[in-house]
């Protein structure tokens, strides 16, 4: 049986994990406490300058939630309370310093800037993104860190293409790509297919949510209409078998996030996760947090429940399979196997 200090050394690489949800519940209430809004987020609220955080507040409650739409709320006010340039540089060192305890080598991380907009109008995303790769250059040679801009899909066509556009111009600061996020039910992936289509044209990867809101259609139409190159979540694709024989006919890989599921109401707690199910049927299962803070979860504490449901060779074979999934240079996906082997070796059969 793996200790959670052997699963902890495991050299990682993470593919699906939003920074603005990776930030820590302390510094979350000191932000809000700063900038003068609620730890709480209702629609409607978007730039109202509420009462500063009454104290105390307790770290170990604010990011409770209910439902799939109360978490969404939390994000909602997790990001109004990031502000400012200094703010994404703190968050961007913390999530360095967090990586680093469980051994994260390479990160693929997505920023939502439309919601940051949204929040903050006059928001230098520049300015904002600069800070973040500072702190992410100083935690060189020991970790990577590559940046996907998330596209909204609440926030329609036009605001896609200009999160695309601005991605464009940040590819100098480590922005490789981008996301599809948001109500994955109500703005199905066709509305975006020429804002994916242009992102390709200025040399962006694509990648996108689907089978998590909506169902195994809305993985099809991620694949076949936007051309993605890696899938989040994807478990709902189990749906419809010729989804998932499509999935894993053209090798997409599927950024499995399991606590996330549970939480949200995606897989039910008391069954094995359906990604057993996805890597049986010989799709690419990939194992990621989402939103750790949010979720009260680590990238080591998702290794650990794969390693319960499914064993260590599988874990070890999603991690690997991670390293092939990503968007690193060759020589680094060679670099990064040979950790893995090394790793393999040492904790023996």
């Amino acid at each position: 049986m793996m200790t959670a200090e052997l699963l902890r050394n495991i050299p990682k690489v993470e593919l699906h994990c939003h920074l603005e949800g990776t930030l820590r519940a302390s510094t979350f209430i000191d932000l809000a406490r700063r900038h003068g809004v609620a730890l709480t987020y209702r629609r409607g609220q978007a730039h109202d300058v509420l009462p500063a955080v009454e104290a105390p507040a307790d770290p170990e409650s604010v990011y409770r939630f209910a439902d799939f739409q109360e978490f969404l709320m939390t994000f909602a006010a997790v990001s109004r309370a990031l502000a400012e340039p200094a703010d994404y540089g703190r968050l961007a060192a913390e999530y360095v310093e967090d990586a680093l305890a469980h051994n994260v080598e390479h990160a693929e991380v997505f920023i939502s800037p439309s919601v940051w907009q949204f929040f903050h109008p006059d928001m230098n995303v520049r300015a904002c993104v600069q800070a973040m790769r500072d702190a992410f250059d100083a935690a060189k040679p020991r970790l990577d860190v590559l940046l996907i801009a998330d596209v909204t899909r609440n926030f329609g066509v036009e605001s896609a293409m200009r999160t695309v556009r601005m991605a464009a111009e940040l590819q100098d600061l480590g922005v490789i790509g981008i996301g599809l996020g948001g109500d994955e039910a109500r703005y199905p992936a066709e509305m975006f297919e020429d804002v994916y289509a242009f992102a390709r044209k200025q040399g962006l990867h694509t990648v996108a949510h689907a089978g998590e809101a909506a169902g195994a259609q809305s993985v099809r139409a991620a694949v076949d209409v936007l051309g993605a190159e890696r899938i989040g979540h994807g478990i709902r694709a189990l749906e419809d078998a010729g989804v998932v024989e499509l999935l894993a006919k053209r090798r997409i890989p599927l950024e499995v996030c399991p606590t996330s599921n549970m939480l949200t109401g995606v897989a039910q707690p008391s069954e094995p996760h359906p990604l057993v199910h996805l890597d049986a049927a010989g799709c690419i299962v990939t194992i990621d947090t989402d939103d750790p803070a949010l979720f009260c979860t680590t990238i080591t504490d998702e290794y650990a429940y794969v390693s319960e449901i499914a064993g260590l060779e599988a874990v070890l074979r999603f991690a690997s399979n991670a390293v092939e999934a990503s968007f690193a240079a060759p020589e680094r996906k060679a670099a990064l196997h040979r950790r893995l082997e090394l790793y393999r070796h040492h904790v023996g059969p």
